[in-house]
């Protein structure tokens, strides 16, 4: 059933909220349990879609998967086949780790070219290529991709690319590396906390690696990988969005659970803002609306997140000046912008630069989501909107924020997830 979030802006949101774990660590660190025979448990999994698909295609591949507690997946991948089909790929992205899982178990792989959300170019030629210097033989042909590994061996691999590093290539990189024999030393490797999880998991298993967090990964491969017992990270893109979604509302949201670390470059901006952060072990709080305008470029970690680009924009819209946004990892990344405008937001796009003049009163508005970060900033902008929103294409939001309305509700936002059925007469869900 297609389904709707409604939404009437006003109400201060005041309160704590509990980090879910992180769906871009879970979904690398899920593919990651097929490279062992043995058990792997995995605890503070987030309830999502994403989640949910990637189960389904673990269990496709031979993966026996278990769910025995909210949060917590159970997997054992006694016996394994290396084709993994289009039906189940083109769901998501995320679904290419699968490949360097299924490379470093089983020295093949065939898979379909993954889906996944509309937010411009995202190929996979980085993973290939990679998988290419580790000596593999990959060929592509008709919407298949097929990798034979046995003359694998390690090497000095780059994962660089025209827009900076690939997380899921590093990620694919580093899993295929683990069972290949020799040293491979990933350059340009992906820094982000969830690399880094996936890292802390391989290394549980048995794995022997060296350099995670920085531009430099060195994995020295085993013969074998055991099962082990991981608890995945505090999803850091979902703890940025509570706390704007304090303070657009200029509230005091503290959100439990969370990383400063994970989050410098963006708590750095909230405060440049004119927000007030305060941060401690395993806490960050925001309190206060915005008042200064900002310039974000975004940028692989450490710098400014894509992923919370969208949601920092909302924001924005409430400053009576001028905000610059550059989007330099995926530069076509704008398409809530014009949906923002349909709530009375003073937006102009050029390119892979974005212009936001604030100030100006936002209203409630019928928008249509693009994507996963879109759709959780209209909901933003419609907390800090006079009158109703109605956001539609709700099941994007489902694929990275687990029960996203109803903790908004807790904090004391007033949202409800409704039937499309229910929108006014003359809005269509498509």
């Amino acid at each position: 059933m297609l389904e709707v979030a409604h939404i009437h802006g006003g109400p201060v949101l005041r309160g704590v909220v509990r980090a879910a774990g992180a769906k871009n660590a879970a979904l690398p660190i899920l593919a990651a349990a097929l490279l062992t025979e043995e058990v792997v448990t995995l605890r503070g999994v987030p309830d999502l879609s994403d989640v949910r698909f990637m189960a389904e295609i673990l269990r496709h591949q031979g993966a026996e998967v278990a769910q025995p507690a909210p949060g917590t997946w159970v997997i054992r991948a006694a016996a394994l086949t290396h084709r993994t089909p289009y039906d189940l790929v083109r769901k998501m992205r995320a679904s290419v780790c699968l490949l360097g899982a299924l490379v470093g178990r089983l020295r093949r792989a065939e898979m379909a070219i993954p889906g996944g959300c509309v937010i411009g170019p995202r190929p996979i030629d980085l993973h290939l290529r990679g998988l290419e210097t580790l000596g593999c033989a990959v060929t592509s042909e008709g919407g298949l991709v097929r990798v034979d590994a046995a003359a694998a061996g390690g090497t000095d691999v780059d994962m660089g690319g025209p827009m900076g590093s690939t997380v899921l290539g590093t990620a694919n990189l580093v899993m295929a590396a683990t069972l290949t024999p020799g040293v491979t030393r990933i350059l340009t490797a992906a820094r982000e906390p969830e690399v880094v999880d996936l890292c802390a998991l391989l290394t549980k298993m048995g794995a022997r690696i060296s350099g995670q967090g920085t531009s430099t990964i060195v994995v020295e491969g085993v013969a074998r990988l055991r099962g082990c017992d991981h608890t995945i990270i505090p999803d850091r893109i979902e703890v940025g969005t509570y706390l704007v979604a304090g303070a657009i509302t200029g509230g005091d949201v503290t959100v439990q659970g969370a990383e400063p670390a994970h989050l410098e470059a963006f708590l750095g901006k909230l405060r440049e803002a004119g927000v007030s952060v305060e941060t401690g072990p395993g806490f960050i709080r925001a309190h206060g609306r915005p008042t200064r305008p900002v310039d974000i470029v975004t940028a692989p970690h450490p710098g400014f997140p894509t992923d919370l680009q969208a949601q920092f924009m909302a924001l924005q819209l409430l400053v009576p000046a001028r905000s610059t946004f550059t989007e330099k990892v995926y530069p076509a990344r704008f398409m809530h912008a014009a949906e923002l405008q349909r709530m009375g937001a003073d937006i102009a796009v050029e390119g892979a630069v974005a212009s936001v003049h604030g100030g100006k009163p936002l209203s409630g508005a019928p928008v249509m989501a693009s994507d996963l970060r879109a759709s959780a900033a209209l909901i933003l902008a419609a907390l800090a909107a006079q009158g109703e929103t109605w956001v539609q294409r709700l099941y994007h939001l489902d694929r990275g924020y687990e029960r996203f309305e109803e903790r908004l509700r807790a904090l004391g936002a007033d949202v409800a997830r409704r039937p499309a059925a229910d929108l006014p007469k003359g809005f269509a869900e498509d």
